[in-house]
């Protein structure tokens, strides 16, 4: 099917674009629409006068919502927008389309719009000056340039009106005793006490921050990454990018690095090429002598930790969105968007068992043993299973939307789950309903940890915390015992994607998308360390000997990002990321 559409009024709406509105097109514009089983495959568009032309197809616009979408959190619309979309089948190569994509050709349109608002029919340059900045909103209404600039006129009419009748009365004496003059009056004792109290923030913001002359920056990944892990033993440091790789980064005592580069490739046509998908989570084993990954390809692959591939298991069919190891180190637990959950068996690779009881993607997994697992997903649903059981030996439901992320305690016995839902449930094998139903956060809880701490733990004398982290900016920490928050953690600004504990319990770290990483003590709830990165920060995590703390980032303003580290026994701090900004 191919078609022509001539603009014949000011604008036009195209063939609806898939999961979009139509889209408005200047009538200087001769329109190509070529279609090919898509109403909207590829529209071309010319401009005569001017000899220009531009291709815009379906495929890349969705493909730039598509990464839009998994950039700004919202990780289950992607997928189920890449399924409706068909993003798997279409030819582009996403690691070299840069990060925040969508948002930068969205900021040039924008910018244009203001261009022709400051422009007159004429070409000379419009007299007014603008009142407020233009809205993405603004720039989409019908005549958007003639109503700005008429309104820039009569404002302008009407400060002139003003500055013409006020005279000399605002220097009157007694024009500063009444409303605002009274500030104006006093304006200097008024000014210096808000002086002082922003010197007061800022010398507590520069006691707990993190100098950037204090950062080193590891170059390598070239696409956001995703997630972090330490090697449980050793100081090394695994990442997984949108770059379809893993990195295993060795940072040695003297302050530099080495990387090793964990590349993920499919087979086509007899040959290994990159897959060109996420790498979407990875863990090592309690060893630390092999590193589990898994990919948007729908492969999970076992490494040793000199970067060799030991192992491809190939059974899911669909993206992989979590994997564990178990205690013991003989099973890998995988969680997958087909809707079933699968234990390897490490050493062969192969599929023990695969349980295919959620009705919907499933989102996390977390072993309860070595061989009793619990896990989650979009269907509301908790289910536990246990390796040679056909039914889940229990099913916890009560969420009333997407289950996010669950954690066992450190001694098995309590279950927390967190959902779209705003809330937090603790349940328990001994009992159907939740024990807990904890409602406090205003928006999407995304993430949990347990503490480190209580009994059958290496710190047995301290309570036992859960910490939650949420979309409402957020971080919480829960006495689970008696069902209360003794500790509302509120200095990020934008939805907090990762907590973590510190081996012993002592201190929280945080990461937001306001590119902050926050270290908390735990005891008292206070901001004891601060860095501010360049990339929204998506997951954090500490070392074995908790005097380093990792995070992987994204940053939109920048080619690349990776990972963040700090020593705060020392209090020197390592940062790993992308390259500078241009």
């Amino acid at each position: 099917v191919q078609s022509t559409l001539r603009v014949e009024s000011q604008y036009c709406h195209l063939p609806r674009l898939p999961s979009s509105k139509a889209c408005p097109v200047p009538t200087k514009y001769l329109v190509t629409n070529q279609c090919i089983g898509n109403p909207w495959a590829s529209v071309q568009m010319f401009n005569p006068g001017e000899g220009l032309k531009m291709s815009i197809s379906s495929d890349e616009v969705n493909f730039l919502v598509y990464r839009y979408l998994q950039e700004s959190g919202f990780s289950h619309s992607a997928f189920t927008f890449g399924i409706e979309s068909h993003i798997s089948q279409s030819n582009i190569n996403g690691a070299l389309v840069p990060p925040a994509a969508l948002i930068s050709i969205i900021q040039k349109g924008l910018q244009y719009v203001e261009a022709e608002v400051s422009i007159n029919e004429d070409g000379t340059l419009f007299d007014g000056r603008p009142i407020e900045s233009l809205s993405l909103i603004d720039a989409v209404m019908p005549d958007v340039v003639q109503t700005r600039q008429q309104a820039y006129r009569e404002k302008l009419d009407q400060q002139q009106q003003v500055g013409s009748t006020s005279g000399t009365q605002g220097l009157q004496p007694g024009g500063a005793k009444n409303g605002e003059g009274g500030t104006a009056a006093n304006g200097e004792e008024n000014g210096a006490h808000g002086l002082a109290n922003h010197h007061a923030e800022m010398e507590v913001d520069q006691h707990v921050a993190i100098p950037q002359n204090k950062a080193m920056v590891l170059r390598g990944h070239e696409s956001e990454v995703f997630i972090c892990a330490w090697n449980p033993v050793n100081d090394l440091l695994a990442s997984g990018s949108g770059d379809s790789t893993a990195r295993i980064w060795n940072l040695s005592e003297n302050g530099s690095s080495t990387q090793l580069v964990l590349r993920h490739c499919i087979r086509e046509g007899g040959q290994d090429v990159p897959s060109n998908k996420d790498v979407t989570s990875l863990d090592w084993n309690s060893e630390g002598t092999l590193l589990a990954t898994g990919s948007y390809d729908g492969f999970a692959r076992i490494w040793t930790k000199d970067g060799d591939l030991a192992s491809t298991l190939g059974q899911h069919k669909g993206p992989i969105f979590a994997l564990k190891w178990n205690k013991k180190g003989n099973f890998i637990l995988s969680a997958g968007v087909d809707k079933t959950t699968i234990i390897w068996d490490a050493h062969t690779g192969e599929a023990k068992q695969q349980f295919p009881f959620h009705s919907a993607p499933a989102l996390d997994v977390d072993w309860q043993s070595n061989n009793t697992f619990a896990s989650c997903s979009t269907d509301m649903c908790i289910h536990v299973c246990k390796l040679g059981q056909d039914r889940p030996v229990k099913t916890f439901q009560g969420h009333t939307n997407e289950v996010n992320a669950i954690k066992w305690d450190p001694t098995g016995s309590l279950l927390a789950s967190c959902s779209d839902d705003m809330t937090l449930k603790i349940w328990s094998m001994k009992q159907d309903s939740c024990v807990h139903d904890l409602q406090a956060h205003s928006k999407e809880i995304y993430t949990i940890k347990w503490s480190p701490t209580g009994p059958g733990t290496n710190n047995p004398n301290a309570n036992l915390m859960l910490a939650s982290a949420s979309f409402d900016s957020t971080v919480r920490l829960w006495d689970v015992e008696r069902g209360v928050c003794i500790h509302t953690l509120t200095r990020h600004q934008e939805p907090v994607y990762s907590v973590a504990f510190s081996p012993d319990g002592r201190h929280l770290a945080s990461g937001s998308f306001d590119k902050c990483v926050h270290i908390w003590n735990t005891q008292t709830g206070a901001l004891v360390h601060s860095y501010r990165g360049t990339g929204g920060i998506f997951e954090v995590c500490w070392n074995a000997t908790g005097d380093k703390v990792g995070a992987s980032a994204s940053d939109g303003s920048v080619s690349l990002t990776s990972c963040l580290l700090m020593d705060t026994a020392r209090n020197y701090f390592l940062v790993s990321g992308g390259a500078e900004m241009e």
